[in-house]
């Protein structure tokens, strides 16, 4: 059995088991092993990674082909650079906290965790996907159950917000399928074959013409999941109405197939494409990240701050990538990791923290930092590290954004670094405004002096992401290393 294909037969295995559990003890036993078993691989394959990358300078290495539809060249093809193992990586650990969250969630807990891992099955797949059609079905089951997850087991409007996320990201479905299809039918330009395979696609001289109308179409096909402004309103609603590990799921994970489909699909195969059209996108990515930042200063829901925020980091994933250099990539995928590491964290604290006050109004909550020191202390920590502390994980990322993006010598790419380079002080108003108002000053409410303390297995689950921001931002160099050499073979049809 090869190394990779364990990422979705281990999720798969652990459905069937959890179809026979009959209660919530049983189904979250078996949640938790079987996503701890695909921790413990996610660390195994960085080991096997490193020794396989010293002897094997392939662009993609543990790779599979098997014909899948011959008459289409389709396959499932999969393989990994140093970008997908580490996005393996952030996942496993997310989806782990992420049952450790929802220990005691009463209502169908058995369908609630098929669910939950169905998702991560279709993560798992697109991340390791060579093959494009392959990748676009594995992108169509990690949205799917979204739906399903908010609508059953959300709170508030979950109906309005499930449909609004799932006719936003299916609309986006048809936009990027469409796409596809034109790299596809374009993948024979030099005479060769129709293919879907990435990297054979990579070598075909795709004509001017094309790369011109396929790129904004697969661009947006994939940006809309990763909150591109203005198509970023499902984003919000949907996680304010989610259960709590379907918001760090959402935001931690979900969100980072945008960025890496830009980056793997859109960029690397419609080089052209990607000079002709990037100032476009750059307005709306800064856009973005102004809006979100200050959007978020205006919210006093803890969720609502929490996804505006990541309208925001997101945009300058996006941002990064459309400088079109290594420095700034470098930036965006660690971006990326970043930001799936602390934005899980915020709604796993949101979470416990109305799971005890039952409101997520910041103008009802304070003093919390006396009741519930664990939980205040950490999310000062988290807010530290979402406004680019040194020492934490986002200072890595946004260091080598704007370095990235200050090589570029144009007037209009110098305004878009400044403008967004302004989003840091941004940031610090609302994180610290949280801070002030919900962990600091007198008790609001007589009731939160008898809190529920901290259990164990939400400390294992908060523990579970904060060791991550804290290890990138002290040691970040093996992963930074990991991610450039990786960057070379997509960086070459740019410069």
């Amino acid at each position: 059995m090869d190394i990779l294909s364990l990422f979705i037969i281990v999720p798969i295995i652990t459905i069937l088991v959890l179809v026979f559990t009959k209660n919530l003890k049983q189904a979250r036993v078996v949640s938790m092993i079987g996503s701890a078993v695909q921790l413990v691989m996610a660390v195994n394959l960085v080991f096997a990674y490193f020794k396989e990358r010293a002897v094997n300078d392939s662009i993609m290495v543990f790779t599979k082909d098997v014909v899948w539809f011959e008459q289409f060249n389709i396959h499932y093809n999969i393989g990994v650079d140093g970008i997908s193992v580490a996005l393996l990586l952030l996942t496993t650990i997310v989806v782990l906290a992420g049952v450790f969250i929802s220990w005691k969630m009463y209502h169908l807990p058995k369908e609630f965790f098929i669910s939950l891992i169905v998702l991560s099955v279709g993560v798992y797949g697109f991340f390791i996907s060579i093959d494009l059609f392959t990748m676009f079905v594995f992108f169509e089951i990690a949205v799917i159950p979204m739906y399903l997850l908010i609508g059953i087991w959300g709170s508030g409007p979950k109906e309005y917000s499930a449909m609004k996320l799932t006719l936003m990201l299916m609309g986006a479905s048809a936009v990027l399928l469409v796409g596809i299809l034109g790299i596809y039918f374009n993948s024979d330009a030099d005479g060769g074959a129709l293919t879907f395979n990435i990297l054979e696609i990579a070598q075909v001289n795709i004509p001017f013409e094309a790369q011109k109308l396929f790129f904004p179409l697969t661009f947006i096909g994939f940006a809309v999941i990763g909150a591109l402004f203005p198509f970023h309103t499902w984003s919000p609603d949907g996680h304010a109405s989610a259960p709590t590990a379907v918001s760090m799921l959402h935001a931690g994970v979900l969100m980072k197939l945008g960025g890496y489909g830009v980056f793997r699909v859109a960029m690397y195969l419609l080089p052209l494409g990607a000079i002709d059209w990037s100032w476009v996108f750059i307005i709306l990515s800064v856009i973005g990240v102004v809006y979100g930042a200050l959007s978020a200063i205006r919210q006093t829901d803890l969720k609502y701050i929490n996804a505006y925020s990541s309208v925001s980091h997101l945009g300058l994933v996006l941002f990064a990538l459309l400088m079109l250099n290594k420095t700034a990539w470098n930036g965006a995928i660690l971006q990326s990791l970043s930001h799936g590491f602390m934005t899980a964290l915020f709604f796993a604290l949101i979470g416990m923290i109305y799971g005890r006050t039952h409101t997520r109004d910041i103008g009802k909550l304070g003093g919390l930092l006396k009741v519930i020191p664990f939980i205040s202390v950490i999310y000062v920590i988290a807010g530290l590290a979402s406004l680019g502390l040194p020492g934490f994980s986002g200072f890595v990322a946004e260091m080598n954004i704007f370095v990235g993006a200050f090589q570029q010598e144009d007037t209009f790419m110098r305004v878009a670094t400044i403008l967004s380079i302004s989003v840091i002080v941004i940031t610090a108003v609302y994180i610290l405004r949280v801070v002030g108002i919900m962990l600091m000053g007198p008790i609001k409410n007589d009731a939160y002096l008898k809190l529920e303390k901290v259990t164990w297995y939400e400390r294992f689950g908060i523990l579970l992401l904060l060791i991550p921001i804290v290890g990138i931002g002290v040691a970040p160099l093996w992963l930074s290393d990991m991610i450039l050499e990786s960057l070379d073979p997509f960086i070459k049809g740019l410069l």
